[in-house]
């Protein structure tokens, strides 16, 4: 099954990472929603991708300074339209409980250090394990994460497919590697498959890399929107 995922929801027409965005996703044909996860001063794990609130809400600094509570009170709408005014954030458990039942798959990108453990315990709370992906760019993340748990999935975000970056991924067991959409070439989607990864790209933000990386042979891609994605995987198929 080819991984449709929309990027923080379907961000090309709603604001990232909020549950308009995730249900517009799905509406638009993912099978699949990938998003970002930090943490706040009093621990609770939220979807939020920048490291400050300044691009996407009314508040300013890192979310790290602020209690969930105070979170709970910005604006996550109003930057991206008038439409979507009031959009609140979201914490990753009010996701999984949104979610989590349905049969979607979740790629979640840990931003912040020291953060697998309170992911890791909501994941099995809501028995959600067979259809997430933890991924990172922080190598030191996806090696917590498989100290913890030896056997949920995880992938590494890079630049671009190579002989070490696979090395690297063997090393803790990791099965899916997601390399940058430019630059991308079909021999690097060959060369990760030949070492049995599965290959899910990102940066395929015009419709023309979206493409590109399909011409690639990739096994799927994040998104910002799916339904041009959805559409073009019916006129290849």
């Amino acid at each position: 099954m080819f991984m449709n995922l929309a990027h923080r929801g379907a961000s090309a027409y709603a604001p990232e990472n909020t549950l308009a965005a995730f249900y517009k996703g799905l509406e638009q044909g993912a099978n699949g929603i990938e998003t970002d996860l930090k943490i706040s001063k009093d621990g609770v794990v939220l979807l939020f991708h920048d490291h400050e609130l300044d691009r996407t809400t009314d508040g300013h600094g890192r979310p790290s300074s602020y209690t969930w509570k105070e979170l709970q009170e910005l604006d996550a709408g109003s930057w991206f339209s008038s439409a979507y005014a009031g959009e609140r954030l979201v914490s990753f458990e009010q996701f999984l409980h949104y979610f989590g039942r349905r049969k979607v798959l979740l790629a979640l990108e840990l931003k912040d250090p020291h953060i697998e453990l309170p992911v890791l315990e909501l994941i099995r709370q809501f028995d959600v394990q067979p259809q997430t992906t933890i991924t990172s760019f922080g190598y030191e993340n996806l090696q917590a994460v498989r100290a913890i748990d030896p056997s949920i999935r995880i992938g590494h975000l890079i630049r671009k497919i190579d002989e070490e970056a696979i090395a690297r991924l063997k090393e803790i067991g990791a099965g899916q590697i997601c390399p940058c959409t430019d630059g991308l070439e079909h021999k690097d989607v060959q060369l990760a498959k030949s070492h049995g990864l599965e290959v899910r790209a990102w940066g395929a933000s015009t419709p023309e890399l979206m493409r590109h990386a399909l011409q690639c042979g990739v096994d799927g891609m994040t998104i910002n929107f799916p339904d041009l994605l959805s559409e073009e995987i019916c006129r290849l198929t």
